[in-house]
């Protein structure tokens, strides 16, 4: 994907009128081209010339693999310089939602997610990020479908990769181009106080998910290492700063491991810092990666749905399909990064 600026730059170079630029940037955005060969709009002198000095594609897609009902589909793609990431696409009834990637890994080491296992490789750009979210609008067009949600929940901590992912907000709702609404973009992040101030102060409508876990200091410092640094009180309270600075909600997301964050102790401490009306808590079940944790049951799950609403808590159990497939929330890994380059 390229930015609408870089496309204006080179038309200008090439002695080429404005409205020759827009038409590319809309049919790489709306049309969702890959090369410049099917603009026949453009002479094909121009064409030629635009295929030796851009490049509209920075990753390559590898490996689709979809979930067996179809549910989720999960892609390996590959960056210029042989990076390896994964992004998934998860369709329901009326959304398709695409969940995209920030970093190829993950410095933040949460102990239930495989991402983080990886360590940091390095931030993806802006345009990789998009290319992302266009890699899927191509699959759904073919089933007469769009993507209606992106969330940026993929690999990596959104807010370690500021600029870029905001960059990428910023173009997928550019009206001008792909054109989603800005509160149909979610960015999720494990508490990174710096990056939820800033995102308060953002003038788009985009919804903030921080990724809980845990409702104490001390257990949270085990599953979340960051925590460490933006431990519970603090993450908190730059959560009350961006209700009050954004007048929007925060979604809080919580993996419940059977038997550590799912007991008494914790959903009591969870109902004291969870409150509606601002504050909505989504429980996602434990999808194995592998480790030392157990999912819950689906009546363990229920029963703690039932003591966090009982003690006011506004609370869902989110689906998270792909699980068949590794593409699962906390699952994405790159099972095939025996090629990546070492870092």
């Amino acid at each position: 994907m390229i930015d609408a600026p870089t496309i204006a730059a080179v038309m200008t170079d090439l002695g080429e009128p404005p409205y020759r630029a827009r038409q590319v940037y809309e049919a790489l955005t709306r049309g969702l081209a890959v090369d410049f060969d099917g603009m026949t709009m453009l002479p094909a002198a121009l064409r030629r010339a635009l295929a030796e000095r851009l490049r509209p594609l920075s990753l390559e897609a590898v490996e689709t693999r979809a979930a067996p009902r179809g549910a989720a589909r999960k892609t390996l793609f590959t960056t210029a310089d042989g990076h390896p990431v994964e992004a998934v696409l998860m369709v329901y009834a009326k959304r398709a939602t695409v969940c995209v990637s920030t970093q190829v890994g993950c410095a933040v080491g949460c102990a239930f997610c495989a991402s983080g296992r990886l360590g940091l490789r390095r931030d993806l750009t802006a345009e990789e990020m998009v290319e992302q979210v266009f890699h899927f609008a191509r699959l759904l067009r073919g089933d007469e479908r769009r993507v209606t949600n992106v969330v940026f929940m993929g690999m990596g901590e959104p807010f370690h990769n500021y600029d870029e992912t905001l960059r990428a907000c910023r173009l997928l709702n550019d009206e001008c181009g792909f054109n989603l609404a800005a509160r149909s973009i979610s960015v999720s992040t494990v508490g990174v106080v710096p990056g939820i101030d800033r995102f308060a102060e953002e003038p788009l409508q985009l919804n903030l998910a921080v990724s809980l876990h845990a409702a104490t200091d001390e257990l949270r410092d085990r599953l979340v290492p960051l925590n460490r640094a933006y431990p519970l009180d603090d993450v908190f309270a730059a959560c009350a700063r961006y209700v009050r600075r954004a007048h929007r909600k925060v979604l809080f997301e919580y993996v419940v491991l059977r038997g550590v964050n799912d007991t008494d102790e914790q959903a009591q401490m969870l109902a004291a810092r969870v409150r509606p009306p601002h504050y909505h808590l989504n429980l996602i079940a434990y999808n194995d990666t592998g480790g030392e944790f157990a999912r819950p049951r689906a009546d363990q799950l229920a029963a703690l749905r039932a003591r966090l609403e009982a003690a006011g808590v506004s609370c869902t159990v989110r689906r998270s399909p792909g699980a068949e497939i590794e593409a699962a929330c906390g699952q994405l890994a790159l099972r095939r990064d025996e090629a990546d380059p070492q870092p």
